[in-house]
């Protein structure tokens, strides 16, 4: 007989589709609903800022399954369609429709939202943010060679978008506050390898500067005044200065929040036993670092929504994948894993001027915390076997490419 509960799922990104999918792996074959607030497909989001701005990729190519993929494991996929209220107490969804759904237990996979700046200008025609594919296809048709783009933000989204549009023939200025762009993500000894990375590619990377205003004329965006009084022209700009999860939902269904995200424990299961939450959302306990981690990155919504649908299921199941995320910039690609924000070192082994280096974050006690190759691709396991020892290294034999990661520690 089959299961006669219904899961729903909120997200319309990788979380929700792998989500959807891990169900029905894994034997489910009750309903199964899937709220998509887009008109598209579930996709997933990296590729915007990469492969998609340079070419390389279309909306079908990083679509996680296409329409008969559903039809035929019998997902219940509603695109369009936006959920507004949750009401714990009766199970249900609401929507912007006015329909209900019902619910056994919920999946909560609601991404996140760019930040949006509040400076004069704004809200003008050709100011851009990145988190839809139309946002991106919008982008992508403005980025014609010889036009000119600046940017708001040194993130990864800012820079991503930095290389791809110069790889298109764009005049690129980015600013930034920070002394380093990444600055919060890897550090300034990092960060100054992604400084110079962009000059060399001909970017005009401003830091240490602030944005006053988005200059206009007849309600178009003409570029930017800074705040040391100078001005940037531009065709285009692109807000990118962060990223808002989207937690409203839960907030007002009640679920304990920590501003930043919504708590779960170690299986992804938020304080109803109803509900869980992955992806962008989740601020969750790991068993590694012991402590509450929320981390906007692909990786997330790849691999957390099966340990949440094993719990869904009732199965025991603890999310104790590394943070991981990855990026590639003209020809730097890199791989990150680890969580490292309060580290006290840097460490380096090869060639950072010639951006082909592995770089290692420790601890007070020289414990590797996190690392990253950088056009090098055969260190990341070593990496997270080191991260998951606990146990200090010897930063000198780090620093030795002779040395094999594993005979590192101390």
């Amino acid at each position: 007989m089959a299961d006669s509960r219904t899961f729903v799922i909120i997200g319309g990104g990788l979380g929700g589709a792998k989500a959807a999918e891990a169900l029905r792996e894994k034997g489910f074959d009750g309903k199964v609903v899937l709220l998509a607030d887009e008109e598209y497909l579930p996709y997933e989001r990296p590729p915007l800022s990469k492969d998609f701005l340079a070419g390389k990729k279309s909306l079908a190519d990083f679509t996680v399954h296409d329409s008969d993929w559903y039809r035929e494991h019998k997902i219940d996929l509603r695109v369009d369609a936006e959920a507004v209220s949750i009401d714990p107490a009766e199970h249900t969804v609401s929507l912007s429709d006015d329909s209900q759904v019902h619910y056994d237990k919920l999946l909560l996979a609601t991404g996140s939202r760019p930040r949006w700046l509040t400076i004069p200008g704004a809200d003008s025609t050709g100011v851009h943010y990145l988190r839809k594919y139309d946002d991106a296809s919008n982008l992508d048709t403005a980025l014609k060679e010889g036009s000119s783009l600046a940017i708001i933000g040194a993130g990864w989204i800012g820079l991503e978008i930095a290389a791809s549009a110069r790889q298109r023939g764009v005049d690129v200025t980015v600013v930034e506050t920070a002394k380093v762009p990444l600055s919060t993500a890897v550090g300034e000894e990092v960060g100054k390898v992604f400084a110079q990375l962009h000059r060399d590619h001909g970017v005009d990377l401003r830091l240490e500067t602030e944005v006053k205003e988005i200059t206009t004329e007849d309600g178009k965006a003409t570029g930017l005044k800074l705040g040391d009084g100078s001005t940037v022209t531009a065709d285009r700009v692109l807000v990118a200065v962060g990223a808002q999860p989207n937690i409203e939902l839960a907030e007002r269904a009640g679920l304990p929040t920590d501003g930043g995200g919504v708590l779960v424990d170690a299986s992804l299961r938020s304080a109803n036993p109803d509900i869980y939450a992955v992806g962008d959302i989740a601020a969750a306990e790991h068993p590694l670092f012991e402590e509450r981690i929320r981390t906007e990155h692909w990786a997330n919504a790849l691999k957390q929504p099966e340990v949440a649908v094993a719990g869904m299921l009732g199965e025991p199941g603890e999310y104790q994948e590394l943070p991981y995320f990855f990026t590639d910039q003209y020809d730097l690609g890199m791989e990150y894993a680890g969580h490292a924000p309060n580290y006290q070192r840097v460490v380096f082994r090869g060639d950072k001027d010639a951006r082909e280096f592995v770089a290692f974050w420790l601890d007070t006690d020289n414990h590797l915390l996190a690392g990253m190759q950088v056009n090098i691709w055969d260190a990341l396991d070593d990496i997270k076997n080191l991260i998951r020892k606990k146990a200090p290294v010897d930063p000198d034999k780090l620093a030795d490419p002779e040395v094999p990661l594993p005979d590192a520690l101390s």
